[in-house]
């Protein structure tokens, strides 16, 4: 089983997808990376030999790419720093309702959470 940057890959996806497992690489990365390492896009992970899990292995740490754990913290610092410059995003993210644009009358239940339901919040009707 290969194991790149803390992450197990599953054995029988084709090489390119298998890459995609791990948090940072998409789909055009993993291409560029099974370029650069001459390796088949079409190989599955399980046919990959040791000296091209560590050809990937270094591609990976010497390309520069953040991958895992350090483009988590990466974004969750951007975040931060959103919320203490106090700019509308970081309000939004502080009030956890959506941060793109989105409308909140009717949707966004992923971003608001259980429905919580407000008293006297209809119009009285004479």
């Amino acid at each position: 089983m290969a194991r790149i940057a803390g992450v197990d890959l599953p054995k029988n996806k084709r090489g390119e997808i298998g890459l995609t497992y791990i948090y940072g690489i998409g789909r055009s990365t993993a291409q560029d990376i099974l370029k650069q390492a001459g390796i088949d896009f079409d190989t599955k992970v399980k046919d990959w030999n040791d000296e091209q899990v560590t050809a990937i292995r270094s591609l990976i740490q010497q390309g520069g790419y953040k991958i895992e754990g350090e483009l988590r913290s990466s974004i969750q610092m951007n975040i931060k720093r959103l919320m203490d410059i106090g700019c509308y995003r970081g309000i939004r993210h502080r009030l956890g309702l959506p941060v793109r644009g989105q409308t909140t009358k009717n949707n966004a239940r992923t971003r608001k959470g259980k429905k919580k339901t407000v008293a006297n919040k209809k119009k009285a009707t004479k």
